[in-house]
């Protein structure tokens, strides 16, 4: 069984926690070790002769989980035919066969590729009638209650703090119904169905009651995006407003995280409240911008008496007075600041963020989708450009299933039209316009697009991210298409990194030889296009650091269009001024596809540009409010050592 009374990363007892939690550097091993637990568990019972009644989840976070207990059978000759499963929930209504169903689901990564027994295999049943659906959640019930109950229940969290299906407002005796989902929970959904829409509006879900009679309960969260829920969840009250909360009730329940799902909980975020610690330059100064911007005050501002009542008289012996700690930060975050991106000719760089030599550098900027350069370092792609630098772009996947329909039929359309008008013979265009019109006019909502709409949806951004590289004054030569392989299934669900997207990364890498490589290092979904971009290129430079260029070679990493940089973290900050803020707009504007209704909304309702915008100024707003220089906006920057 997990030890959920220390944590595996940072050794720290449990002490802000109201439940059991176990920390692991990422989502890989923390899902090997609880495929473990299940394995153990699955072993028990079959020494025992007694089934293993498992409670499965869905979405993102056991699919490290399932592929572990695949790899466990057919490597390690682990066995499934003494369980079964139960899962926790199905949309409604939902066709079994749909790509997005739960049993489809769970038959592709688990229940296929392993020796279970079908009539073992237990998943909601999203195609019944309404007037069926509360005798059926009955007797799906009373089979778990014939079998004693659930040995181990794996779960996985909502943005809202929802287990399974029981959204906000869930009772802890709730049992298995059709339940009305939130707009939270919808919103999330909605890029797997291609738009809000299309989104079911209910589900069947196994209710409270049952999670809580689980012998065993694991809760798995990873990416930054779940932090703040989990701290509700771990470190608040109990409160039907949070589900997820309830587990602090379970008497042998863990919840098992990334480091990035946990860094809000208290001993993570400040780990000072915990107990002793080594005071190193990164927790200074995380622990002093956190004080400042907490008090409301500029940091040269704090006082000895801030440090000691917000439990930092530690920091005041190792480090203090408050004056020495205060001008050492507010420098070191001043050294941050620099209009010069690619660094200084002929200047002191000792402070700076960036070296002055070379004074020309190539560089390599990585863009997991068509618009990731632009929204989030437009200002400093085109600063780059302008100081003289060789800017080079990668445009990384082709970001097609991001354009909505009627889009591709537009152009598509004018194909046809220009040809016409201008005597084009082109049979093969009509063919592929009336195949595409037909398709797209009677597709399904979880339908996937035939490859040629696909192509026709991949060139209409690949004309957006060339007119944005123009507008930089980014040469045809150094703009880059690599279309990698793992992006191209033409569903949200995307093929695991492979070899030949390294291998295509290094290649433009030793094509390039940069001195500069910039790389999106979105986090907030750790099975995320962003992700798996940014696993490609580390795994690139991991084989290409032997080469004598990469000696020269700098990795600094922005943010996506949700989230920016905490202010701790930064390394640069690249200021605009009002002008530069609005010739980013102008940028960003060129990805006309993704304007105006884009398919991938989010929880957001701005469009890009205006996320981008309020999300640079309010990192300017920062440090203005810590003492520093006052811009319209920064964007922010984060160096990546191998």
């Amino acid at each position: 069984m997990l030890n959920s009374n220390i944590d595996k990363a940072t050794g720290f007892e449990k002490r802000f926690e109201n439940i059991g939690t176990v920390v692991y550097e990422n989502s890989v091993a923390a899902s090997k070790a609880v495929a473990k637990e299940i394995s153990d568990l699955i072993k028990v019972k079959q020494a025992q002769k007694q089934p293993c009644i498992l409670g499965l989840a869905t979405g993102s976070s056991p699919k490290g989980l399932y592929s572990e207990l695949v790899r466990l059978h057919k490597e390690e000759g682990l066995s499934f035919k003494n369980v079964v499963s139960f899962n926790l929930d199905e949309y409604y209504p939902m066709e079994r066969d749909s790509i997005n169903s739960y049993v489809r689901f769970m038959k592709e990564l688990l229940f296929n590729q392993v020796d279970i027994l079908p009539e073992n295999i237990h998943v909601p049943d999203g195609t019944l009638s309404k007037e069926e659906i509360a005798n059926y959640c009955a007797t799906y019930e009373a089979k778990i209650e014939a079998l004693g109950g659930i040995d181990l229940q794996i779960l996985g969290i909502g943005g809202n703090g929802h287990i399974g299906f029981n959204e906000s407002g869930s009772l802890q005796n709730s049992k298995t119904r059709l339940v009305a989902l939130d707009h939270i929970t919808r919103v999330a959904a909605s890029s797997d169905f291609s738009g809000l829409d299309h989104t079911p509006r209910t589900a069947i879900t196994l209710g409270v009651k049952k999670i809580m009679e689980a012998n065993r309960v694991i809760l798995m969260a990873w990416g930054e995006g779940k932090a703040n829920i989990i701290k509700a969840s771990v470190e608040g009250t109990v409160t039907n407003l949070v589900p997820a909360s309830f587990l602090q009730e379970h008497t042998n329940a863990t919840f098992v995280l990334d480091r990035e799902a946990s860094s809000k909980l208290t001993r993570i975020n400040t780990p000072w409240l915990v107990e002793k610690i080594v005071w190193t330059d990164k927790l200074i100064r995380k622990a002093t911008l956190g004080l400042a911007l907490h008090l409301k005050k500029p940091i040269l501002m704090l006082t000895d008496a801030d440090y000691i009542e917000n439990g930092m008289s530690d920091l005041l012996a190792d480090s203090g007075p408050a004056y020495d700690i205060n001008i050492k930060m507010f420098n070191k975050l001043q050294n941050t600041i620099t209009g010069w991106p690619g660094g200084k000719p002929s200047a002191d760089d000792s402070k700076r963020p960036e070296r002055a030599e070379p004074a020309k550098k190539r560089v390599l900027i990585f863009s997991p989708h068509p618009d990731d350069d632009i929204i989030s370092m437009g200002g400093t792609f085109k600063r780059l450009h302008e100081q003289g630098h060789e800017v080079h772009i990668g445009y990384q996947t082709s970001g097609n299933i991001a354009v909505a329909d009627d889009e591709a039929l537009r152009f598509a359309s004018f194909v046809c039209d220009y040809n016409d008008k201008f005597g084009i013979k082109s049979p093969e265009a009509e063919n592929i316009y009336k195949k595409a019109i037909t398709l797209l006019k009677n597709k399904k909502a979880s339908e996937v697009d035939i490859a040629e709409v696909r192509y026709i949806k991949g060139l209409i951004r690949k004309g957006e991210a060339r007119s944005t590289s123009f507008y930089v004054g980014i040469p045809e030569e150094q703009i880059h298409f690599m279309e990698l392989p793992f992006y191209e299934t033409g569903t949200i669900e995307k093929n695991p990194i492979g070899e030949s997207d390294i291998q295509i990364t290094m290649n433009l890498i030793e094509k390039i030889k940069p001195h500069q490589i910039y790389a999106a290092g979105d986090l907030a979904d750790p099975h995320g296009t962003h992700k798996v971009c940014l696993d490609a290129i580390f795994e690139a430079i991991k084989r290409l650091k032997p080469k004598k260029y990469m000696n020269d070679c700098w990795v600094w990493l922005y943010r996506g269009a949700w989230q920016e940089w905490g202010i701790d973290e930064i390394e640069m900050a690249v200021p605009m001024g009002p002008d530069q803020v609005l010739e980013k707009r102008k940028g960003i504007f060129k990805h006309q596809s993704q304007k105006d209704g884009v398919v991938f909304q989010g929880a957001d309702s701005r469009e890009f540009w205006q996320r981008a915008e309020d999300r640079n100024k309010e990192t300017a707003d920062l440090y203005d409010e810590l003492g520093l220089s006052h811009y319209a906006a920064m964007e922010a920057f984060v160096r990546w050592e191998f």
